[in-house]
């Protein structure tokens, strides 16, 4: 902790030299990012971080991780799970702005919208979503996606982002979704595909001219979109291109958390961290409030809710969950479509579980003392096949 208050205090002599030799006298803006992590090693995370901040005097970055030789503000933390927990006490105490690490798991009902340049006119372009996971039922999540992405697209100046839904399966329930709630009132500028018959469902030439500035499709999908667009100039090991899968956003989501992959290169840890000042700056916490709520009076949860009418009347039967307790242990390999499923399932054998997802896929979160159990009882409904399914 020591080292810790001397950076605190160093920081407060070097904004003021900053102030003085660059003119700029307001309060900067501070991004944390973890350095544990990385396929390419710390080294590549601070340096990274050094051209973001070198190119931004608004900036200021907080390395979160194992000591390292930079003049950056660092935060000594010996572990990657202590980076994280550090990362979300700076954060709760706003002693950061925003903050970039990798391989977070969000609660279900918070994705990250990525930021992608498009190789065909060389167009900025918001995927949403990335990863995490708006809802269990494909169609839903795209239709609450369309939200985050236009939320992201508002806190970085865009103040009427086009809307387009990439042609997966779903993409029309979800057109007709939309437009439904922009009939109610919440307005969408829908944007129209380049091929000849247009329309606001986007074929792949769409994706390659950056088309809308918002591009809306499953998270699943729009993870291997983002990696394509990050990598394809070198062979996928290393991304080079793009500004990285983005900030967690949710309904009542109040850290501003962008996601790196492990194999982001420098280029992307740079524009992540810059991606994450500006929706500091752009105010993403307010505007995500005010577009939840000018949405929320347009409908948005009736028109969802009749989106799965027919699979809630058949899993209608009401399960009291047992009493809550803390859960840090993670159960993997259970398919998205039935992860819902599986946490009642628990809940009706007296375990309590919560649904989530890291960047590989969803998770049933448990208490570490209940994970043998409760695996036992996955494996006994045919959730999982095997034991070998701890994170």
């Amino acid at each position: 902790m020591d080292n810790n208050v001397k950076n605190m205090v160093g920081k407060v002599f070097k904004d003021m030299a900053d102030a003085l030799e660059t003119g700029q006298f307001g309060e900067r803006v501070r991004v944390g990012i973890t350095t544990f992590g990385s396929e390419h090693g710390v080294e590549n995370i601070v340096k990274g971080a050094e051209i973001a901040q070198k190119r931004d005097s608004s900036i200021e970055v907080v390395l979160i991780g194992p000591k390292v030789d930079s003049q950056l503000t660092q935060v000594v933390v010996g572990t990657e799970e202590e980076g994280y927990k550090k990362m979300e006490e700076l954060l709760d105490n706003k002693e950061i702005d925003s903050a970039v690490t990798m391989h977070y798991s969000f609660p279900i009902g918070v994705s990250t919208v990525g930021r992608v340049l498009t190789p065909g006119k060389g167009r900025e372009m918001f995927i949403a979503t990335t990863t995490g996971t708006s809802s269990p039922h494909r169609v839903e999540a795209m239709v609450m996606n369309s939200i985050y992405g236009i939320i992201t697209a508002k806190a970085m100046g865009i103040e009427n982002p086009t809307v387009g839904i990439l042609n997966v399966d779903g993409a029309v329930q979800v057109e007709r979704a939309l437009k439904e709630i922009d009939k109610n009132g919440y307005k969408i500028n829908f944007t129209n595909s380049l091929r000849a018959d247009g329309g606001s469902i986007m074929r792949g030439n769409d994706l390659l001219g950056g088309v809308p500035d918002v591009m809306i499709t499953d998270t699943l999908t729009g993870n291997i979109l983002i990696k394509m667009f990050s990598s394809y100039t070198t062979g996928g090991s290393y991304e080079s291109l793009g500004y990285g899968y983005g900030p967690g956003i949710g309904e009542d989501y109040d850290r501003t958390i962008l996601i790196l992959s492990r194999a982001s290169g420098i280029p992307v840890v740079a524009n992540a961290i810059s991606y994450g000042a500006n929706l500091a700056k752009g105010n993403v916490k307010e505007i995500a409030k005010e577009e939840f709520k000018k949405v929320n009076n347009a409908g948005f949860k009736e028109v969802l809710k009749g989106l799965n009418k027919e699979k809630k009347d058949e899993n209608s039967e009401e399960i009291t969950p047992p009493e809550k307790e803390i859960v840090t242990g993670t159960i993997s390999g259970i398919d998205i479509m039935e992860l819902e499923d599986a946490v009642k399932v628990l809940w009706k054998n007296k375990v309590y579980a919560e649904s989530g997802m890291g960047c590989t896929g969803p998770v049933l979160l448990v208490n570490e003392n209940k994970i043998e159990e409760a695996i036992k009882i996955l494996s006994k409904e045919g959730y999982i096949s095997n034991e070998s399914n701890i994170c």
